[in-house]
């Protein structure tokens, strides 16, 4: 990292990363789902070593641009132990197919967790008694604008209603971040809640709503708190930071103090930031960006027409040259039909001129049988005379 205070950096990808960070570490996770899962008791008392991440068993699930998207597996300690799994979807902005995403993701647990328990006794899902884990899935909000999504899975079905009782029925658990004021979350007093006021500074009146709460309960928060979760707060205001353009050298600052414990004093002798401002700047970084790739995709497109018509091209002349190469061949073939004949003819004129020698030779016979005949008559004649 450059810690050049004329220097800035831009990470737009830092909070998503953070987000699956924030959900990854146990004690964290099980501060979330102990206090902004309100209607599931049995979650009041759960503990970070009840918590098991089992994401890598559906990354194959998940794209790219899901990446935060966490698997948790719960157990829960309530007469009959048993576990639940948390599927916890991470959401920066309104998504209308969230409840399809997610009945997704519950049919493909479901699935692997009878293939596992098929592995354990063949046959034990057939029986009576077999049960699969319930399943709480969590979509955790953090946009500005009003998630407007229905809760519901049927909603995203025609006539779900009509066919409701043919119809999977299940909900997904809200948290929306903007839906809890900046005193709601400080006085839940916990590290998650600090994280999510961090994650709610997106305009400088949030920066200046934060100033203003009370320093020593902010500082309070951090006064047991293990370093490693430490760095991760503080790595989360770095992103924000970051992707705010502050210098890298005065967000170094800032993150200090959280590294000191000294939230209340947090943004103390930082100047103001026009979030807003640069949130603009990066919208219109965006747009440019969009713009070249679709210019860039428009000559890939051009690009491709022309290696199209080449193509049709080089066919049009292979065609053509096989073409020629057939009536080439026709030719030739008529030229040999041609030879042919004339040998044929050369021969019948030889056979002619043959058959004429032959009747010229039996015409000279004739002629003289004919003279002799002749001879004959006058010698007669002239034997008659006498």
């Amino acid at each position: 990292m450059t810690t050049n205070d004329s220097t800035t950096i831009l990470n737009t990808k830092l909070r998503d990363s953070n987000s699956k960070i924030i959900f990854d570490e146990p004690i964290l996770c099980a501060q979330f789902l102990r206090d902004y899962i309100e209607d599931i008791p049995l979650l009041k008392n759960v503990r970070p070593e009840d918590i098991v991440d089992v994401s890598e068993q559906y990354v194959h699930l998940f794209s790219e641009e899901r990446n935060s998207d966490r698997v948790k597996k719960v157990h829960i300690k309530n007469g009959t132990p048993f576990f639940l799994v948390s599927l916890i979807e991470y959401k920066t902005k309104v998504e209308y197919n969230v409840t399809m995403q997610i009945f997704r993701y519950m049919i493909y647990i479901w699935e692997a967790y009878e293939r596992e328990e098929e592995k354990q006794k063949k046959g034990i899902s057939k029986q009576k008694g077999f049960q699969y884990p319930p399943i709480l899935p969590i979509v955790y909000y953090e946009g500005r604008q009003e998630w407007t999504v229905p809760l519901d899975f049927k909603s995203r079905i025609i006539e779900g209603d009509t066919f409701a009782k043919y119809v999977p029925d299940f909900r997904y658990y809200l948290v929306p971040l903007r839906k809890y004021s900046d005193r709601e979350l400080l006085d839940r007093e916990d590290e998650i809640s600090l994280i999510m006021l961090i994650n709610k500074l997106q305009e400088m009146n949030d920066i200046s709503s934060f100033r203003s709460l009370p320093k020593e309960q902010l500082d309070a928060i951090l006064k047991d708190t293990p370093d490693h979760i430490v760095d991760i707060i503080a790595d989360m205001l770095l992103a924000f930071l970051l992707k705010s353009n502050v210098s890298a050298n005065e967000a170094e600052k800032v993150v200090g103090k959280v590294k000191e414990k000294n939230m209340g004093q947090l943004f103390a002798d930082m100047e103001p930031i026009d979030i807003q401002a640069e949130q603009a700047k990066i919208r219109i970084q965006k747009k440019e960006i969009d713009t070249e790739r679709q210019e860039i995709q428009t000559q890939r497109q051009e690009i491709q027409t022309q290696r199209q018509e080449i193509q049709t091209e080089r066919q049009e002349i292979q065609t053509e040259r096989q073409e020629i190469q057939t009536q080439q061949q026709e030719i030739q073939t008529e030229r040999q039909e041609i030879q042919t004949e004339r040998q044929e003819i050369q021969t019948q004129q030889q056979e002619i001129q043959i058959e004429r020698q032959k009747l010229d030779a039996q015409k000279r016979e004739l002629e003289l049988m004919r003279q002799e005949i002749l001879a004959e008559k006058e010698a007669l004649i002239t034997i008659r005379n006498q």
